[in-house]
């Protein structure tokens, strides 16, 4: 399905294939032989999201452009299944294994490996021939990669890159209050948006 969100439209190369119940939304550019499997949904929602030529992006993955954080995906790059990708570049040939997940701000190099269920977190930059192990943590910039029992070597890089603050743009919380308000409000109003979305092909 392809829908103008904002007056934004996908654009999509005419050798490219996109599965039928695949939903490409907003300002999304896929370039040339790639192919867009069942169940993925890519969004460029207030930031563009830009696939180069040959890629693969598999089932049910998800990838969402943002107004602070467009999304750029670079020729030959593998996106596995279950994959989320929000606000990131990742450069060529780079393979993304099955529920990898690369947040905001995040720059993955060139022939880079995220294996399954690897994470490259916030604002954190992996160089070109990096390798992310199974389930593994990249965080930081220049990356620490660590296993994700090591959490409070992780969350001593991340805690600076202040999440809240870069995504929803709300500062965090003290101690035993909650921001969780402010965001599903903000967050609410700004998704709404998507109500005068206008379906402009059904794939078939």
């Amino acid at each position: 399905m392809l829908i103008k969100h904002q007056g934004k439209q996908p654009d999509i190369h005419e050798t490219a294939y996109v599965a039928p119940n695949a939903v490409i939304c907003g300002d999304v550019t896929i370039g040339e032989n790639t192919q867009v499997l069942f169940g993925a949904i890519i969004v460029g929602e207030g930031g563009s999201v830009i696939i180069g030529s040959n890629c693969i992006i598999m089932e049910n993955a998800v990838i969402r452009g943002t107004p602070r954080h467009p999304t750029s995906i670079g020729n030959n790059v593998l996106v596995g299944p279950h994959s989320h990708l929000s606000g990131c570049s990742v450069d060529e040939c780079t393979f993304l294994g099955t529920g990898s997940s690369i947040f905001n701000g995040a720059k993955v190099g060139k022939r880079v490996e995220v294996r399954i269920n690897g994470v490259v977190h916030l604002k954190t930059v992996l160089p070109d021939d990096s390798l992310v192990p199974i389930a593994w943590v990249a965080v930081g910039d220049p990356a620490k990669i660590l296993p994700p029992d090591e959490h409070d070597n992780i969350w001593e890089t991340q805690a600076p890159l202040d999440f809240p603050k870069t995504v929803f743009g709300l500062a965090r919380s003290p101690t035993s209050k909650t921001i969780m308000p402010e965001v599903t409000d903000r967050y609410s109003r700004y998704l709404s948006r998507h109500k005068a979305d206008e379906i402009i092909d059904e794939i078939s």
